[in-house]
């Protein structure tokens, strides 16, 4: 016996026309370059969505044609999210951060036909325009410097459309509407295809009480870049619920992030651990400048924030939720989210608890895998996540030789080492790579880093393994220290010694002006392997 219910598409086609039916006043604001604020309302926004997927429809844009954007994270940004899926394309966004070359491969690897670019990021987009072949450039005009005579102004465009354009009806949940490709960290970058059914799924998860818990009373601070990782679910989920949206545009200093949270009301926000360090430094700098009367929710991943960042930002009234994902699960899988019976434990041991990676978000199952099968929940035994569910990628765009990376069963390998407890919270031991292999025994760099930045001298901190002529590899920190700080390598590794035993302790410290990360903010350990590949055990130099 089969249920009864309707066959009704998950699309974002529908997304898009409740927000218009229901939000029509709400507001979306974006700060330019010039740190002015524009201001319109969900009624704009549809009108030049609908305006947008007319036109590109009207140039010749295709079913499942490519529509890539080179742009920082403000209200036109939003508007091709979902104008290009509702006319039948699929939204790819392609990260300005990158070397030149490598947006080449990628915007090439995905075949993109159109390209619609801020005007102040023309000089990235010079780079690489030799290597691409788009057919079409389009230049919102977002610093008011006006479009390039030889490319199409986005404005143009939108005048050329029409503001009576209706989507599909009958669109097939299962199509693309959006594409990703991951950060290149384990490799060559590698295209996720988003489908609408999936963004939907992921948008009802996002929105929950034990995740975001969005509702149309809240005003969302999507920091993270919405080139990386389907910019964390936010606009979609956001535009379903018919939250009021503050894009901070290019404007990312600590100060102005702080200006903007306190003078927009803003309830919830999201970005990686490294902006929210600067944050934190920012408010001990100057504690008096900004004041927070009620909690902001700060949605929290890229990779484990310190207890002491959480701790810190707590006492500011930020009170940061700490998500784990990646690019192929579109991207939040699991959450940090304290359960009822936790509510009267000690302080300390809650916020040990909220810097685990946490529970799997509904219709997100997970296991962790070892050699000789799954490992037990005993929150010890390590081993590799594999992830399967409803916005879980299946393959990569275009890459027959990756297939390794799912299971014979179809679960997706993503090369995080972890461990579940009874309770079902899963904890980030490192990654594959990232292991150090001393003497035989594992070594976690991740709990090594999270206690180093525990230190009152320390802002941030890296280790890495390094070859060792005795030992196969032995630890290497290399620390960060706050602005007028002093600490020496004795005192770190006696502050360490409160938590791990001697053979764990790093052997030499490196205190360094700044950390390499990635184009997203996440910690580039590979430079720092390639920097200190030849690193001499014999002297144990300790450089400043």
């Amino acid at each position: 016996m089969r249920g009864s219910m309707m066959n009704f598409p998950l699309t974002v086609n529908h997304v898009f026309e409740r927000a218009g039916q229901l939000f029509a006043d709400r507001e979306i604001s974006s700060r330019r370059p010039d740190r002015t604020v524009q201001r319109y309302t969900y009624a704009d926004f549809c009108r030049r969505a609908r305006r947008l997927a007319s036109a590109v429809q009207r140039i010749g844009l295709r079913h499942g044609d490519r529509v890539a954007t080179l742009m920082w994270n403000h209200s036109a940004h939003l508007e091709a999210y979902f104008g290009v899926p509702l006319a039948g394309g699929v939204l790819h966004t392609l990260n300005l951060r990158l070397h030149p070359d490598e947006i080449a491969f990628i915007a090439n690897h995905a075949d993109d036909r159109y390209l619609i670019v801020d005007d102040v990021l023309l000089p990235i987009f010079e780079k690489f325009r030799g290597k691409t072949n788009f057919e079409r450039v389009i230049v919102v005009p977002f610093g008011a410097c006006g479009a390039a005579i030889e490319h199409q102004n986005y404005e143009d465009l939108l005048a050329s459309g029409s503001e009576d354009f209706s989507p599909a009806a009958d669109a097939d949940e299962n199509d693309a509407a959006a594409m990703c490709f991951t950060s290149g960290t384990t490799g060559q970058s590698k295209g996720v295809v988003y489908s609408h059914r999936a963004l939907v799924l992921h948008s009802f998860a996002l929105a929950l009480p034990d995740v975001m818990n969005l509702s149309t009373h809240s005003v969302v601070f999507p920091v993270s870049p919405m080139f990386h990782a389907n910019a964390w679910g936010l606009p979609w989920a956001c535009v379903m619920i018919g939250t009021a949206l503050v894009f901070p545009g290019p404007c990312l200093d600590a100060e102005t992030l702080l200006d903007t949270m306190t003078t927009e009301g803003v309830t919830h926000a999201c970005a990686v651990p490294t902006v929210w360090l600067g944050v934190q430094a920012a408010l001990e700098k100057e504690p008096e400048r900004w004041k927070f009367s009620s909690p902001v929710t700060i949605l929290c991943g890229g990779m484990a924030p310190p207890i002491s960042l959480i701790r810190n930002l707590d006492r500011a009234n930020l009170r940061i939720t700490h998500g784990w994902g990646m690019t192929e699960t579109a991207p939040v899988a699991t959450v940090g989210s304290l359960k009822a019976k936790m509510a009267a434990w000690p302080a300390d041991r809650k916020l040990e608890r909220r810097a685990m990676q946490g529970t799997p978000v509904p219709f997100v199952e997970m296991r962790i895998m070892r050699p000789e099968g799954e490992a037990p929940h005993d929150g010890k035994t390590p081993g590799e996540v594999e992830i399967r569910g409803p916005w879980i990628a299946s393959s990569y765009f275009n890459c027959p030789d990756q297939q390794h990376r799912w299971s014979k069963d179809g679960w997706f390998r993503t090369g995080d080492i972890a461990t579940m407890d009874a309770e079902g919270y899963l904890e980030i031991v490192d990654r594959s790579k990232d292991l150090i292999k001393s003497g035989g025994e594992w070594i976690s760099s991740v709990d090594l880093e999270n206690t180093l930045m525990g230190h009152a001298a320390v802002r941030e901190a890296a280790v890495i393994g390094v070859p060792h002529p005795k030992w196969q590899e032995r630890p290497l920190a290399v620390v960060v220290l706050k602005e007028g700080a002093a600490a020496e390598p004795e005192e770190l590794r006696a502050f360490l010694s409160q938590k791990f035993a001697k053979w764990q302790l790093p052997d030499a410290f490196v205190f360094a002006s700044e950390l390499p990360h990635t184009s997203v903010g996440k910690l580039l350990k590979m430079k720092l392997r390639e920097q200190y590949a030849a690193w001499d055990w014999k002297t144990l130099d300790q450089v400043r």
